[in-house]
Order: structure tokens, then sequence, then C-alpha cells
């Protein structure tokens, strides 16, 4: 990527967005309308864990290990008192599909458009996902999307380890609850902790992890926003998906 690197994925927001509101001149006015219901805010009246009591990694593994199905895990979410849950406006739900067709994505961190919705992957993100998925015939009915924090930092800031640590075991059990066959990865911070790679060496390429899942590391959709000519890259990577989707 050259000159771009650096600034662009800065601006990208792909590990942390630098202003609350979309570039103008990198997306169309006109809206897209988006596949997905805007979430109602979670309920504050129960708390798994107490706001006094110690929040261990621990713990967290723990719960984790109690909910049967993706439902219960996604009520535990909203419930759990993660540090970043008082300063967020809303927990930010992964969009788990209806009718799933072994694709999950894994995205960086959520947006100020994702926290006031709820929603993963929402405003001009979400439209270029949904521009992505449509083009291979696809759509959040049978695609899981789930971010590696379930709670917008402070401005959007980097997150600190221990809060992504405190996330992880939530994205873990997504994981195996989906049990898909592909994963792509989307957005350097995504890539880095998923697929345990650089995104600029690995994009489009296919990467095994212990557990022999199949992932795929890809731009994050603020990145093509900024950066058009990148989509010729990750239109050739998406066909590759489809066909390993029909194959496996």
């Amino acid at each position: 990527m050259g000159s771009y690197t650096l600034q662009d994925l800065s601006l990208a927001g792909v590990k942390w967005e630098l202003s609350e509101k979309p570039l103008k001149s990198a997306v169309k006015k006109a809206p897209v309308q988006q596949n997905f219901q805007v979430n109602q805010p979670c309920s504050d009246k129960a708390v798994i864990i107490p706001a006094a009591a110690p929040i261990t990694l621990d713990t967290v593994k723990s719960m984790v290990t109690r909910p049967s199905d993706t439902d219960s895990l996604v009520r535990m979410i909203c419930e759990f008192n993660h540090p970043l849950r008082g300063g967020a406006t809303n927990p930010v739900k992964p969009n788990i599909a209806s009718k799933p067709n072994g694709l999950l994505i894994i995205t960086d961190l959520p947006s100020a458009d994702d926290d006031l919705s709820g929603n993963i992957l929402s405003g001009n993100a979400g439209e270029m996902t949904d521009k992505m998925l449509t083009a291979i015939g696809m759509s959040r009915e049978n695609v899981s999307i789930v971010p590696l924090l379930f709670w917008r930092t402070p401005g959007g800031r980097t997150p600190l380890r221990e809060e992504l640590d405190l996330s992880r075991p939530f994205v873990d059990k997504l994981i195996e609850m989906l049990n898909p066959r592909v994963i792509i990865t989307f957005g350097t911070l995504a890539t880095t902790e998923i697929a345990k790679t650089n995104l600029n060496d690995s994009h489009g390429n296919e990467i095994k992890d212990e557990k022999g899942h199949i992932i795929i590391p890809l731009y994050h959709p603020n990145y093509l926003i900024l950066k058009p000519s990148a989509k010729k890259d990750v239109w050739v990577a998406l066909q590759n998906i489809q066909k390993l989707l029909k194959n496996s």
C-alpha cells in the first residue's frame, strides 16, 4: 500500500476513529437500505457481574460455558459489566445469521454509528459491507458478523489489552457455536487478533488456525471507502471465498 498505509489505516478507523463524522467526500449522499433491524437497547435491570465485583478473565471464561445457544450468549453479552460498558451508549450486538451459509465475519471495533444503533457495521461501513455481500449473492441473513469488542471505546480510541481480553471469550464462544467453514477478518486489529498475522502481507490469503478454521483477512470497509482502488483486490478475494464455500 506504499505511502497510503499509515495515514489511510488511521483515517479508516481500522483500529480507531479520529472523527465522529463520516468523510463526506468519500461516500455518496444517497442512502443505501441496510438489511438489518435496529436492535433495542439491552436492559440495564440485570447485571451478571455487579460493579463492585472484580472482573477477571477466568470469571468470563467460566461464564461463557453456561449458555447453550447464541440467543442466551448474546443476552449475557448485553448484561455483562465490561469496563467499557459505562461509557457506551448501547452494547453492540453481533449479527447472528438466521439462515447461515458457513461464513462468519469478525470485524474491528464498534464505530459511533454502531454505538448509537446497537448494530455492528452500521452507517457508511455497513452500506459498504452490504454491497460486498450482495456482490457474491449473500446478505446478513446468511452471514454472521461478530466484533472484537461489543462496546465502543471512549472517542473510538485503541482498546487496552485488558479490554480486548475480557471480550475475547465471548468471541471465541460465538465462533464455537456458529462453527463457520470460513472466517473473514475485517481490518488490521481483527486480522492480528484472530489470524495472528499482518493484514498487508495476508490480504485475501487462506490461513488455518489451530482449530482448523479457514481465515481470510480483508481490508476493512472503511478503508475501501477511503481508497476505492483497493476494491479490486477485495472483489477477487470475495469471489474466491464464494467458490470456497460452494466447494467445501
